[in-house]
């Protein structure tokens, strides 16, 4: 048992080939003895502390292990002073219920630990709290009460219970791109046109494909030409001749260009330079695998599913020597003709009488926001009502909404343990979820699109989404929007798809790609992007995939979830139609990727990548990402006949705390 753990401590904080010190060894199951944790509870818990201490490649010594034992340390003591208080809170505030009690309940023994029924009313406190606090000034009407059951009284929940309305430091900027750039002024009422010209990059016809019908030869086909296509961008970008090009796995004292897939022998673990191995295509190598020798390369950044252009030999026959890595050629940054930017930049002004056309138009306000959008011990959706009334506030010409809404994973709808709102109407024996979707998430965007009657609303779905019959990613699109009771400017889209908002090119995904990324990738050396999130989110314009990562990563290793089980559903993915998540023609202009790691904005590549975090996390509020799209410069210099979009100049991102 102790060699197990051995090996294990050694695969999850090794580096490579280099054991790791008895000294480090010892501190670790030290850890792992106070705490009662595993090896890969305690890997995450490092992992963690990593990214909160903006160290991505902190290394494993006793100088590290020490303040992340005092962190762990003081974490729990932390936690078990809020347990006492909450405790404590709870004794001296409990108060007698007054209702009528029923089904023999004479002395409510049983208070608490009975769901309400159909009459019953069972209000939350949030509910109550809000009825007698002042209401803000909002262009939005009152939020209506959306649950009425909270999960804070059950015994199974381990932590305090959420307070939306006494979440610190609302309305803070966590990170901003471009603050260069002025913060535009809202306008004072709503333009009279729609400033902004949806464009969907896809037919909605090919996402409709039958899941859980995945052929193992179609899957293998799409994989291998995924392979023969970069040999050939590879061979063009590099005026490379085609005898240039071999087989990795073919012996030969002349040395060649293999292009093949990053993988690992092993099925079980995370990548590491013994299990290294690059797959060839069937056409070139037979799809043989064959080890990889890195020992000439400064530094490397892999990732299994990673198509890779290698210069190298293969004197022994027993593995590839890699000589130089080669560029994967990018796809052309976005672009227009000037007529046509210049017509989306007459679209700003609102209207024919909305301004002056001597002065620019306002930027664009596009606000992005990701589920899940309520906390675990309620179906109350605050954090959804209030990002609602400040799209309203501000006149926002788009709401760009990530899945999950109504999430497979939160523990009230997993257990199916709740009732929507009394004043609800609505057949028992016929409701779905798409009746729960109606009357939980739907008020709050037509109340917004009451108040702004020409907002853009962009719904993305997510596996995690129980009302989208589509289990299987790529992803159609939900339930149609008269079915869910959506305003008419609401749109519906696949997961992932590129969107035109006027010019600019969106790609957007909710597929935690970058969560993924980061269990996964294999760093070694001296790489050359040492910064870890613009590192993950290179990998997907360089791969021009949306989810290049194969296989994808265990569901165990994937952030826990409120569920019985704390798994989450995973990837989800059906290879044999993974060419509809590739990103084609050009790179896109905004880069929308919602992931569980900390929430940023990126230039990379030209490209802004935005991960506006979660609206709402497990037990508390999250944040969200809101942009000023200044207009297009139409005098500056062009490529041909096509002028850049040149977004990442003219855009101001900033992540905010909800």
């Amino acid at each position: 048992m102790a060699d197990e753990i051995l090996t294990e401590l050694t695969e999850r904080f090794g580096s490579g080939d280099k054991a790791l010190e008895p000294d480090v060894v010892a501190e670790l199951r030290s850890i792992m003895r106070l705490h009662e944790l595993s090896v890969e509870d305690m890997y995450y818990k490092w992992d963690a502390y990593c990214i909160k201490m903006d160290a991505n490649d902190m290394k494993v010594s006793l100088a590290t292990l020490r303040p992340f034992k005092q962190d762990l340390q003081d974490s729990l003591e932390r936690s078990n002073r809020a347990q006492v208080h909450i405790k404590t809170e709870k004794r001296v505030s409990a108060t007698p219920r007054t209702a009528t009690k029923t089904n023999n309940d004479v002395y409510g023994m049983l208070d608490g630990l009975t769901t309400p029924g159909p009459g019953r009313s069972a209000k939350s406190s949030s509910a109550r709290r809000r009825q007698l606090e002042t209401p803000s000034v909002s262009r939005v009407k009152a939020e209506p009460m959306s649950s009425p059951l909270k999960q804070g009284d059950q015994q199974s929940s381990s932590l305090p219970p959420s307070s939306f309305h006494d979440r610190l430091n609302a309305g803070e900027v966590v990170a901003i791109l471009n603050e260069k750039l002025p913060v535009p002024e809202p306008p004072i009422a709503p333009f009279s046109e729609s400033r902004i010209l949806v464009t969907v990059g896809s037919d909605r016809k090919k996402w409709g494909y039958k899941t859980l019908a995945m052929k193992l030869s179609e899957a293998a086909e799409i994989l291998d030409d995924r392979i023969e296509e970069f040999a050939k961008l590879v061979m063009e970008h590099h005026k490379l001749d085609e005898l240039a090009f071999g087989s990795a796995a073919r012996q030969g004292t002349t040395e060649i260009v293999a292009v093949g897939r990053i993988a690992s022998d092993s099925s079980e673990g995370k990548l590491n330079q013994a299990s290294l191995v690059l797959e060839t295509s069937s056409s070139t190598g037979n799809a043989f695998r064959v080890p990889l020798n890195l020992k000439q390369l400064r530094g490397y950044q892999f990732f299994p599913g990673q198509i890779v252009a290698f210069k190298g030999i293969n004197a022994s026959g027993k593995e590839f020597a890699v000589h130089q890595v080669l560029d994967i050629p990018l796809l052309p940054s976005a672009a227009s003709s000037p007529p046509e930017l210049e017509a989306h930049r007459n679209r700003l002004r609102g209207g024919p009488d909305a301004m002056d056309s001597d002065t620019d138009p306002l930027p664009l306000n596009i606000i992005f926001a990701s589920g899940p959008y309520t906390a675990d011990d309620n179906l109350d959706f605050e954090p959804l009502h209030t990002l609602c009334n400040r799209a309203a506030d501000t006149y926002a010409d788009a709401l760009v909404l990530c899945g999950p809404f109504l999430d497979s994973e939160h523990p009230l709808i997993a257990s199916g343990d709740f009732d929507l709102p009394d004043d609800v109407a609505f057949e028992p024996d016929t409701a779905t979820m798409t009746t729960v979707f109606k009357h939980l998430i739907s008020p709050a965007l037509n109340r917004l699109a009451s108040a702004n009657p020409q907002i853009n609303i962009l719904l993305v779905p997510s596996v995690r989404d129980v009302i989208d019959k589509h289990v299987s990613w790529p992803q159609a699109p939900f339930a149609g929007r008269k079915e869910l009771g959506l305003p008419k400017k609401t749109s519906i889209i696949g997961n992932p798809m590129t969107v035109n908002f006027n010019e600019t090119i969106l790609g957007i995904s909710t597929q935690d790609v970058l969560w993924e990324l980061r269990q996964e990738e294999l760093v070694g050396g001296r790489p050359s992007d040492p910064d870890l999130l613009p590192r993950l989110s290179k990998h997907l314009i360089e791969q021009r995939h949306f989810f290049p990562l194969y296989p994808p990563s265990d569901r165990s290793r994937l952030p826990k979830t409120g569920t019985e089980t704390g798994v989450p559903p995973g990837a989800m993915l059906d290879v044999s139609y993974l060419k509809l998540a590739e990103i084609m023609r050009t790179r896109p202009d905004i880069l929308v990727l919602p992931s569980a790691l900390p929430p940023f904005v990126e230039i990379v590549q030209n490209v802004v990548v935005i991960n506006p975090g979660y609206l709402s996390k497990r037990r508390g509020a999250g944040t969200y990402a809101k942009m000023a799209l200044y207009p297009p410069d139409t005098s500056q210099p062009q490529i041909g006949d096509l002028m850049a979009h040149s977004v990442f100049t003219r855009a101001r991102v900033e992540i905010t705390r909800i």
